[in-house]
């Protein structure tokens, strides 16, 4: 049976607004225990203007699994998606990590904090997570770029690009699973853990990091 589709109300919200600050569209991969996952965000950006020093910082929502598994392991990779990887997109940000292994069948190979890599993607991001902030329904992940993988050159995706560009069929499958996801936040959002981040478990942290 179809789901029906949801639409985005946000009739009275600066949420139209707010848009205008969404980042690009990113792939992040993490592991822990031996299983690799991975997903979509718009939520990344460069966190230093040291050159010696690449940071980036990501966004990441506590209902998806690799909130826990980055939060767990500090690590993960991210990737800069080119215009034309739209078929990745679908297969690691519209389906749950839970249900599937998002990773099969997609070339990859291990960093140097032990995350998968993906080989297609303009480029590739090895990230060490230094400090984490919790924000209600997400964390906020402050990382060291550690190692990067050069990709094939394209044009990269971004947040507008793919809004205005997303098949129709995917766009409302897209816009109802926003519109769960917001939902599910929600119940969430207003608290805020003022607790530090403790850094990674003892028991995901590899011997060579």
């Amino acid at each position: 049976m179809t789901e029906p589709h949801r639409e985005l109300q946000t009739e009275g919200t600066p949420y139209g607004l707010l848009r205008l600050l969404t980042l690009p569209v990113v792939a992040v991969t993490c592991s822990l225990g031996g299983r690799a996952n991975g997903m979509i965000a718009n939520g990344a950006q460069r966190a230093s203007l040291v050159p010696t020093m690449p940071r980036i910082s990501l966004y990441i929502n506590k209902t998806n699994l690799s909130h826990d598994i980055v939060y767990s392991t500090g690590a993960l990779g991210l990737h800069l998606l080119r215009r034309d990887q739209w078929e990745l997109i679908y297969n690691l940000g519209f389906r749950s990590g839970r249900d599937v292994q998002k990773l099969d069948g997609l070339e990859v190979r291990r960093g140097t904090t032990g995350v998968p890599l993906l080989a297609d993607c303009l480029a590739g991001f090895d990230c060490r997570v230094v400090n984490a902030m919790d924000a209600g329904g997400a964390t906020f992940f402050l990382a060291d770029v550690v190692e990067v993988l050069a990709g094939r050159p394209g044009d990269v995706m971004t947040s507008d690009y793919f809004r205005e560009n997303l098949p129709a069929p995917r766009k409302r499958m897209y816009e109802t699973l926003l519109v769960e996801a917001q939902e599910r936040l929600m119940r969430i959002s207003h608290a805020v853990d003022y607790t530090a981040w403790p850094g990674p478990s003892a028991s995901t942290q590899r011997s060579d990091s």
